[in-house]
């Protein structure tokens, strides 16, 4: 069993910067892909970032590329989102994903390959 706890939304305006984290439960879930997801008010969950189990290669989607950077700290069970240069757009509740099933290598786009999810933080943009 893994628990999520994620912590650092708030309210920034555009142009700052915020860093979220995302505590990890289990002694095995450093071997896991992971995710960040956001969901903005009415619309659907998108992926915004994932990394790797192997090599903690990352990737991210277009929409954040350059301006977020997911990592994660093995030591302290931990994954982070240093989130730069945020807009508007950016607003909606960001959560952290695990996927335990160690069928892919990889940290995919799609949220049903994960079955760990985090509560949930408030990310607000104001402009």
């Amino acid at each position: 069993q893994v628990q999520l706890i994620e912590s650092g939304g708030g309210v920034v305006q555009a142009g700052g910067s915020l860093r979220l984290s995302c505590v990890a439960s289990g002694p095995t879930s450093s071997r896991y892909p992971m995710g960040w997801f956001r969901q903005p008010l009415g619309k659907e969950r998108e992926f915004v970032a994932g990394i790797s189990r192997i090599a903690y290669s990352t990737h991210y989607a277009e929409s954040v590329k350059g301006r977020f950077t997911i990592s994660r700290d093995n030591a302290k069970n931990t994954l982070y989102l240093q989130m730069n240069t945020l807009k508007p757009e950016d607003t909606a509740v960001y959560y952290c994903a695990a996927d335990s099933s160690m069928r892919l290598a990889y940290a995919a786009q799609d949220p049903d390959a994960y079955d760990y999810w985090g509560q949930g933080t408030q990310v607000t943009v104001s402009s």
